[in-house]
């Protein structure tokens, strides 16, 4: 029998009995969809870790004020001995940490930025010019602020991109003055923009400040220390110099703060690249659980085939001694039914497939989940589909060649 034989008998015999075939169908149905979907979300939530990685930087340690908010005793710190970091301790970073590429210490808040009758709630951040090559930020129109505006206090301000539409639509923000609280400050550029965060976080949402303004000007009612700062951004040259640096600014910090051994630090070091890993670890487990759910499912799919499989070889014993007395082989009837089995999973396999481009796009367009369907991914469910048929099939085609002609014809 060649192979278009062994595929229009294939066809025919499960025809016969096609709501069986249907029902046997529907396990590997389900498993190749869970497949897709399932690996699509995996992939989706890679991507978006490594969007976080291009959004925050993997050679990255921020450096916030604060051990915890609780001095020794277990006393809690008033208000203005939370803001431990100040600028001294960046430039101290600076000149004796050699691995530290960039520094920049950091105020932030919020306000309410005012243009004409537009309005708009959002974050402000008072920087140090390292600020915009640690995070990324590219000016799109205008220009960044000069020596002079870090040191003088100007009332210079420069807007992200969600600012600067929601304040001036398609009008030029250049040039033009907003308002911050009561504070009247001057645009002189805007930043090209980022989009969504790794945390979901709009990144665009934000007006720029030159740090002693965010000092005088937004936060002088505080009365805060003199040089207090609330965060140093770190950006260290090479990434495995990462964790070397941050036990360095560690002992460096300790020292300058003259912290005794034992005692708590009052201020704390977030690695990003540990943040990220600790997240990637977490992506791999879960995307390791879906793929095992999926797994089980196309077990169960591909016993099912098995069972009936077995079940249609006792119930053809006599066709099958009947095929071997007319000149049919052990293979030819081992081919026969492997084809049964391979069409049976191939069937529920294209169907999968579509179920799970289907359920993967109403996935990533209503469901919270980001995902990432892609060619691989039907690939990998097609030769899922694939060995689904070949494994699950064989004991019985096997079985069904391994037959007596003699006997199977006495069978009635």
């Amino acid at each position: 029998m060649n192979f278009f034989e062994v595929l229009r008998t294939a066809v025919f015999a499960l025809r016969g009995n096609w709501l069986r075939s249907a029902l046997t169908s529907l396990g590997v149905i389900i498993g190749i969809a869970a497949v897709i979907v399932m690996v699509s979300v995996g992939q989706g939530t890679q991507s978006e870790i490594d969007k976080l990685v291009s959004g925050l930087g993997s050679n990255r340690l921020d450096i916030s004020s604060g051990g915890g908010g609780r001095g020794t005793g277990g006393v809690r710190l008033s208000s203005s001995s939370f803001f431990t970091l100040t600028e001294a301790d960046a430039e101290a970073i600076r000149n004796e940490v050699p691995e530290v590429q960039y520094v920049a210490a950091s105020l932030r808040g919020g306000t309410q930025a005012v243009y004409a009758e537009n309005n708009w709630s959002t974050q402000w951040q008072g920087v140090q010019p390292d600020f915009f090559d640690i995070n990324g930020w590219t000016i799109a129109a205008g220009s960044n602020f000069e020596a002079r505006d870090y040191g003088s206090g100007a009332k210079s301000v420069i807007l992200g991109e969600t600012v600067r539409r929601s304040l001036f639509g398609d009008e030029d923000a250049i040039g033009q003055t907003v308002r911050l609280g009561r504070v009247p400050y001057t645009v002189i550029g805007t930043l090209n923009p980022k989009g969504q965060g790794g945390f979901g976080q709009d990144q665009d949402d934000v007006v720029l400040v030159p740090l002693e303004t965010g000092r005088r000007r937004m936060l002088g009612a505080m009365g805060l220390p003199n040089g207090a700062v609330m965060q140093i951004a770190v950006g260290v040259g090479r990434a495995e110099d990462v964790s070397y640096a941050q036990e360095q600014i560690e002992g460096l910090l300790r020292q300058r703060h003259k912290i005794q051994p034992g005692s708590d630090d009052d201020f704390s070091v977030r690695n990003i690249a540990e943040v990220v890993a600790t997240r990637t670890q977490t992506t791999r487990l879960m995307s390791l659980l879906l793929g095992a759910v999926a797994t089980i499912s196309l077990i169960v799919g591909g016993i099912g085939i098995m069972n009936i499989m077995l079940v249609s070889v006792t119930e053809r014993i006599r066709e099958i001694g009947l095929r071997m007395a007319v000149g049919a082989g052990p293979g030819d009837i081992q081919r026969q039914f492997l084809a049964e089995a391979m069409l049976i999973s191939l069937i529920g396999g294209a169907l999968g497939i579509a179920i799970g481009i289907v359920g993967t796009l109403l996935v990533g367009r209503i469901g919270a989940l980001p995902v990432a369907l892609n060619g691989q991914v039907i690939a990998l469910a097609a030769g899922f589909s694939i060995a689904t048929g070949l494994f699950f099939g064989y004991y019985p085609a096997r079985k069904a060649s391994q037959l007596d002609p003699i006997e199977a014809l006495r069978q009635q």
